[in-house]
């Protein structure tokens, strides 16, 4: 593994970068060839590093790998911004899907978007990303709650895509039940938060705010501890490229109630190891959440299939054998044949 020291000293807009990914890609050309090493396979992440890799691949001869992490596609879809907020970015997208020499994908939905935008399906590989199962794991220690109320968990970004509205909005169809709700900037600070104060007088609106916790951003080596705390948790984005977070949370062994999005819709079997339902649906988030929270068999069954199932697919080392040979392909079909005895 070879760590490229590059990018700005500050933070900058994105758009601002694009003109100077030519000169970069130049600039790691030139360390391939004249650099004392080069990589048999170099593997870009983002369309942006794509652009300067698939450059310097061709001028240096090594072979290119591209993992887009997000589509423009499904960001101007969801987020209702032109060219996803980056002008270029989808044609872009479109061309590098077609010149590297393989795209790493990571859920089936993402294969499907990629072959309507004209990118190859033989160019693909699917290789959803892993979990930490030495970290997040059934056993250890478990963040206070009070015994007598079910716990609903959900986690992510303080942005309205990942669901938290569609989440408060279902509570009042599962009455007993408290929603933590993790993420965001640090506690102290949520009530600056625009999208928290938006959350917090959502709950008050539908009333249900004595019993939705919002605690901010919490340390990650933390973050086992709440999910074994809850009775289940909820991954309700209206899209999720992966979706790490139910993941994480069947490898604790809890059971998950997500939508059918993206990785979400991979990683949950719907009845087998949770339960699935449309994005932006309160109504049957609602219902699934009063189902599964009282049926204790059900979600016993569904914590052990869950946890199951995260070990035999999603452990990190089946994904870092799954993308080794991918690079394993691309480096053996890229070296010249030995000379002729």
């Amino acid at each position: 593994m070879w760590h490229v020291p590059a990018g700005p000293a500050r933070r900058v807009p994105s758009d601002e970068l694009l003109p100077h990914l030519g000169e970069f890609g130049g600039w790691l050309a030139g360390a391939w060839r004249h650099g004392g090493w080069t990589p048999d396979v170099a593997h870009a992440h983002f369309w942006m590093s794509g652009l300067a890799t698939v450059h310097a691949g061709r001028r240096a001869g090594v072979p290119t790998v591209l993992t887009y992490h997000s589509l423009g596609t499904v960001e101007r879809r969801h987020r209702g911004v032109r060219d996803a907020g980056q002008p270029g970015r989808i044609g872009y997208e479109r061309a590098l899907g077609r010149a590297v020499d393989r795209v790493v994908v990571q859920c089936e939905e993402e294969l499907a978007e990629l072959v309507r935008m004209g990118v190859p399906r033989s160019r693909m590989a699917l290789v959803p990303a892993g979990v930490d199962q030495a970290v997040f794991r059934p056993d250890g220690p478990v963040a206070p709650r009070d015994p007598d109320r079910p716990r609903i968990l959900t986690v992510g970004r303080m942005v309205e895509r990942k669901g938290f509205l569609d989440v408060v909005r279902a509570l009042p169809a599962v009455p007993d039940a408290e929603c933590v709700v993790l993420g965001g900037p640090p506690a102290d600070l949520l009530p600056a938060d625009t999208f928290a104060r938006r959350l917090s007088a959502l709950a008050e609106s539908c009333g249900v705010a004595d019993r939705v916790r919002l605690l901010g951003g919490v340390p990650r080596r933390e973050m086992p501890a709440w999910y074994r705390s809850a009775d289940v948790l909820v991954a309700a984005g209206w899209h999720e490229p992966f979706g790490r977070v139910p993941l994480e949370g069947m490898a604790c062994g809890v059971p998950v109630v997500g939508t059918a999005v993206g990785g979400i819709a991979d990683s949950i079997v719907d009845g087998l190891t949770g339960d699935l339902v449309p994005p932006r649906d309160p109504r049957a988030l609602g219902a699934a959440l009063r189902r599964l929270l009282a049926d204790n068999v059900r979600r016993f069954t569904y914590a052990t299939a869950a946890l199951d199932r995260v070990r035999s697919r999603y452990s990190w080392k089946r994904c870092a054998e799954q993308l080794g040979a991918v690079y394993d392909t691309l480096a053996t079909a890229a070296r010249p044949a030995p000379a002729a005895a």
